[in-house]
């Protein structure tokens, strides 16, 4: 028998978003999963499942049931002639990396977290950056998934595909995933470097950069010119490392805290920030590498708020250089650093942000100085007004003001999407108010 608790508050990573579910289950097994759902059956209650609490949005909040899979965690399969990994969907990529680490196996592209599951980054469709790379969604090749009344359908192309096609980014509102099929590649080594240049520069060459280096991004510093480059590529370097604690915490951490806090009472002081943090430690070249999954994730030291719009490749620089206009025509208006862009490869995922289309990810933030909310609205709606105008659609893990009616010009597939929804959810058990605000 499942047991439940109650009086567990959950909040979200960033403290920007919490809930008190009625009821809190830690599930072993899918017969305990499947308990649940008859218990929410039985009771009408609404169920939400949730991984790392790192989405920085109310989409795992609810106060019905809450089930968090991190005791379903382990590695089911490795298939080393087809590099294919199968996990339970509550395992965290952090603790996948050493496992796959020893079968000489690695995934090909990784977000910049790893506290998060497998079933949740999949869920909410994080990305990395690299054009010839696809949001981590499309690494899956098969899925298992838990519809309300406790049947289990196993998806992939060629079994459940019109299923398979949904769930690969399904905003936990299908059902509950159980397993995932990965498609990993030999393990390999990446060299990352980073070097100083200017927003007229990269705009002008994106072609360029994007061809030069196979998971480019940049970081531009608001209230500037200036942009740190970032490429990363396969290497066979023996591990280095570019970091030092001085500079990576006592400045870039502690230092930067204190600044933006003080900031909050001289907003002026933000454009001075951004320059001077440039200046002191993105102005000059560096050089690391190490394996992949070492490189492509960073820790994420501030809590922050965050959006995550994903335009069309060939609008980024029109909409980056608006984003900059229109923050020179608006001084009261601030921008912490950075922003960053990144680029992923289209897809055919019913609501993946890149659904038939090359993206550009233009990411925004603004840091909480010792949990302390920074004035962000201005910022926030010019931001969305912009992305908006320039055919974006935002990061499903991230807040944004988007209602269904937006949701149906985004998305061509987003009534096939409904459809499915309604099909395998006929009452609504999977839904809270952020999903409300997305389907009604």
């Amino acid at each position: 028998m499942v047991h439940g608790y109650k009086g567990v508050r959950f909040q979200n990573w960033a403290k920007t978003y919490g809930c008190c579910p009625e009821m809190y289950y830690q599930p072993t097994s899918v017969e305990e999963v499947r308990e649940v759902l008859a218990l929410a059956r039985q009771q009408n209650k609404r169920v939400k499942v949730v991984g790392g609490g790192h989405s920085p949005s109310d989409i795992a909040c609810t106060d019905g049931f809450m089930i968090h899979m991190g005791k379903m965690n382990r590695v089911l399969q490795v298939d080393k002639e087809k590099k294919q990994v199968t996990v339970e969907a509550g395992i965290l990529l952090a603790d996948l990396h050493p496992q796959l680490d020893k079968h000489g196996l690695a995934l090909p592209n990784l977000g910049a977290v790893s506290d998060v599951t497998v079933a949740g980054v999949i869920g909410t469709g994080t990305h990395n950056t690299g054009i010839k790379h696809g949001i981590l969604a499309t690494q899956v090749v098969a899925l298992s998934l838990m519809t309300a009344d406790g049947a289990v359908l196993e998806c992939s192309e060629s079994s459940n595909a019109d299923v398979f096609q949904a769930a690969r980014v399904h905003l936990g509102c299908l059902g509950i995933i159980l397993t995932v099929t990965l498609q990993c590649v030999p393990q390999f080594h990446l060299q990352e470097t980073s070097f100083p240049s200017t927003l007229k520069e990269v705009l002008d060459n994106l072609d360029s950069h994007l061809k030069k280096s196979e998971y480019f991004r940049f970081l531009w510093f608001p209230h500037s010119e200036n942009v740190s480059i970032i490429y990363q590529d396969h290497t066979n370097k023996a591990p280095s490392s570019a970091s030092n604690w001085f500079w990576d915490y006592a400045i870039g951490f502690y230092l930067l805290e204190f600044l933006l806090w003080t900031s909050t009472y001289l907003p002026c002081l933000v454009g001075w920030i951004n320059r001077f943090f440039f200046w002191l430690l993105f102005n000059h070249k560096r050089e690391s590498s190490h394996l992949s999954h070492k490189i492509f994730t960073y820790e994420c030291r501030f809590k922050q708020h965050v959006q995550d719009w994903a335009i069309p490749r060939e609008k980024t620089k029109e909409a980056l250089l608006e984003l900059k206009a229109m923050l020179e025509a608006h001084p009261n208006v601030v921008a912490h650093f950075p922003v960053e862009v990144r680029f992923t490869r289209g897809d055919e995922i019913l609501l993946s942000p890149c659904f038939q289309r090359d993206s550009c990810y233009m990411n925004i933030i603004m840091y909480r100085p010792y949990g302390k909310d920074v004035p962000r609205l201005d910022y926030w709606v010019a931001y969305e007004t912009i992305m908006k105008k320039f055919g974006g659609r935002p990061h499903w893990a991230k807040a944004h003001n988007c209602t269904r009616k937006d949701f149906e010009r985004m998305y061509p597939a987003f009534r096939k999407f409904c459809g499915i929804r309604e099909k395998l959810d006929p009452t609504g058990m999977f839904l809270n108010s952020y999903l409300e605000k997305v389907f009604y």
